[in-house]
């Protein structure tokens, strides 16, 4: 395994990658997609966390852009990323994986709370754990709150399925000539602004040595093949 000693993890994921194809929205069939590579990384006995971002739906920063107010735009990006993890929670149950989805804005019809001890039990049981709504509170990134929770849940690497496959020296995107990185350091990202995550939830993983692990999700299987060591990926570690 690429972590031989992990038993749980932390698995972010961007909300437009459960777009599909789609300009917008939720597309279910990618998520069960999805869901059924969530599934078969937890049949290898690891406990897992889930963070789905909401950008595919409202994100808060772009609203703050165009006008409104940042705090009131923040939180309707979190209100989207609990309709993503409601949308991934039906997903696996319908592989019949038990899920949790707890929420850092109470909404007791749809959710749990975010509460430590009750996550910790889920694991425990074998279930998977969906955390929503970010940290609960404007100007936090969902990347934040996934460094978050994998610090209050001691989680061995947070793991980032995103749009590319790991970590560049520039835009790959706008710039043919970027290079990737295969390991690089929490101070090395927060130095060159490599846009990896935020630096809040980078100096949060540094800080609690939790691996940062970047690849792209939109290939079919790349999380077994990640976790086995395989595919592509960036590691952003301590040395």
């Amino acid at each position: 395994m690429l972590l031989p000693n992990a038993k749980r993890i932390l698995l972010k994921l961007s909300g437009e990658v459960i777009m599909g194809d789609q300009g917008f929205g939720i597309d279910p069939a990618y998520v069960l997609r999805l869901a059924e590579e969530v599934k078969a990384a937890k049949e290898t006995g690891l406990e897992i966390c889930l963070v789905i971002g909401g950008g595919n739906i409202f994100r808060g920063m772009a609203g703050a852009a165009q006008g409104m107010d940042r705090a009131q735009a923040d939180y309707m990006g979190m209100l989207a990323t609990v309709m993503n993890a409601l949308a991934m929670q039906s997903a696996l149950e319908q592989l019949g994986v038990d899920t949790r989805v707890q929420s850092a804005i109470q909404m007791d019809q749809v959710c749990e709370p975010v509460i430590r001890r009750r996550a910790e039990r889920h694991l425990a049981k074998g279930r998977i754990v969906i955390f929503a709504a970010g940290v609960g509170a404007p100007y936090f990134t969902t990347d934040s709150g996934a460094a978050l929770r994998a610090a209050e849940l001691r989680c061995d690497a947070l793991l980032k399925g995103t749009s590319v496959d790991g970590v560049y020296d520039a835009d790959p995107k706008r710039d043919p000539d970027a290079t990737r990185f295969e390991t690089v350091t929490y101070d090395k990202v927060l130095a060159n602004n490599l846009k990896v995550m935020d630096a809040s939830a980078v100096a949060l993983c540094r800080d609690n040595a939790i691996p940062i692990v970047v690849f792209s999700i939109r290939e079919r299987g790349n999380v077994a093949r990640v976790l086995a060591g395989e595919g592509v990926q960036t590691i952003v570690k301590k040395d």
